[in-house]
């Protein structure tokens, strides 16, 4: 037997975090409810500033929304201008 085959064949057979046994694939899709759209507008508080620093980061129902020209601590009505896996992008509409 080859050891390259005999190797994938005990990796797909043996269950772990990124297979159950019951699926295959690599990885299993979670889907999740994305709380926000493009157009609305939320008020929201500035909880942090981006890894980068360019932009502040509010949650909404716990999904990161990243928003330009805000800092820490500022209360600002912002508006959806992108929806991504998990992340949104807004503009500040008023302060």
């Amino acid at each position: 037997m080859d050891v390259e085959t005999n190797r994938e064949n005990t990796a797909r057979d043996r269950p772990n975090e990124n297979n159950s046994g019951n699926e295959t694939g690599f990885r299993k899709f979670r889907s999740f409810r994305i709380p926000v759209k493009v157009g609305e507008e939320y008020d929201v508080k500035i909880e942090a500033m981006s890894k980068r620093g360019d932009a502040g980061v509010a949650k909404i129902e716990g999904m990161v929304i990243f928003v330009a020209n805000t800092k820490e601590g500022d209360e600002v009505k912002i508006k959806i201008s992108r929806v991504g896996m998990g992340y949104a992008i807004a503009e500040v509409v008023q302060q």
